[in-house]
């Protein structure tokens, strides 16, 4: 099993104990796909959910030119229910596990088809 497979069972392993969803194992793996090599770096790995600068890079970068949405409250409303299903205190949310739940939420599996 290699690295990246690793992380992958760690993400559905959060989804499935943190969240209590039953991840899509192929929609996961191409979430992480799509994180690029930021799953192996500590520090970009995970979502600074305190950091106003780093909701909005999500909101930005993920949600906006991945995923093709609409700027609109309707973006903050979905990061702040994926951080909140996640667990406020939970320490380390992982970048590739919130994309995903964002990914579902939004309903934009289409994108990763």
């Amino acid at each position: 099993m290699g690295k990246r497979d690793e992380w992958i069972a760690k993400y559905a392993d959060d989804l499935k104990n943190k969240c209590g969803m039953t991840p899509d194992m192929d929609l996961l793996t191409k979430v992480t796909i799509g994180c690029g090599p930021s799953i192996y770096n500590a520090d970009a790995q995970t979502v600074a959910s305190s950091q106003e600068s780093e909701l909005e890079l999500v909101k930005k970068n993920f949600l906006m030119k991945k995923l093709g949405l609409p700027d609109g409250p309707n973006l903050m409303e979905g990061i702040n229910k994926a951080i909140e299903t996640y667990g406020k205190s939970e320490r380390n949310k992982y970048r590739a596990v919130i994309y995903y739940m964002l990914t579902k939420h939004f309903g934009k599996e289409s994108v990763y088809g």
